[in-house]
């Protein structure tokens, strides 16, 4: 083998070993989280009559969405779990930044439970807070159980009390829901591993960041689109 074909070769299998092939963006841990996000968000909207109100989402600065939150206790719990977040922003929704949702939860509950988390963000100053290193709801942000259905009034006077309106579903149930005193951080890590760069989570969702983002996003601005607008 000539020189030449064997620096083509070395040249080949460096690209090949640092740059990230499309099959793993596709199957990486993030690829999924935002992939489930999307499905959960599509199976919640497709029953509009307990669905969130389209009063809601048409107005919405932000959402984010954290599929499979586990909450476990025994009288006193916890939950953490990992999501992603979009912003509207003039040309549309942004692409998505990964975060992460810890804190306490009080009241009666035995055992371990896996529940989706939906948060609906209602203005910009909103996102903007939800997008520093460290914020806790209901503290940084009031936050309050979103309505579920077609009730466009009480969705309406709700958001004009509310930054946030949060929801779950578990078991197949979906409803609004208290997760005050929960704590949303950015996962550095996990935009760096989906992106291939080190960004912030307002650099993704505010700043526009990632003019081209990689192709497992599309379904979920789909959605996005679809739904909240």
């Amino acid at each position: 083998m000539t020189h030449a074909r064997l620096a083509a070769v070395a040249m080949v299998a460096a690209l090949l070993l640092h740059t990230p092939s499309l099959r793993a963006q596709k199957t990486s841990a993030e690829a999924q989280r935002l992939r489930e996000a999307t499905t959960i968000f599509g199976e919640i909207m497709a029953a509009e009559d307990k669905a969130i109100p389209r009063a809601i989402l048409g107005k919405a600065a932000g959402i984010a969405i954290f599929p499979s939150t586990v909450k476990v206790g025994l009288g006193i719990g916890g939950m953490r779990g990992r999501g992603v977040l979009s912003a509207r922003n003039a040309s549309g929704w942004s692409a998505p930044a990964f975060l992460t949702l810890t804190g306490g939860s009080f009241g009666l509950q035995i055992g371990a439970q896996a529940t989706d988390i939906i948060l609906v963000i209602s203005d910009r100053r909103g996102v903007e807070n939800l997008v520093r290193n460290q914020f806790k709801l209901g503290a940084d942000a009031s936050v309050a159980a979103g309505p579920v259905g077609r009730d466009a009034q009480a969705a309406t006077d709700l958001q004009m009390r509310a930054q946030i309106l949060s929801y779950s579903r578990a078991r197949g149930l979906f409803a609004g829901v208290t997760v005050n005193g929960s704590t949303v951080r950015q996962d550095r890590d996990a935009n760096e591993r989906f992106y291939g760069k080190r960004l912030e989570m307002r650099q993704i969702v505010l700043d526009g960041a990632v003019p081209r983002p990689p192709s497992p996003v599309s379904a979920w601005l789909e959605a996005l689109t679809r739904f909240a607008r």
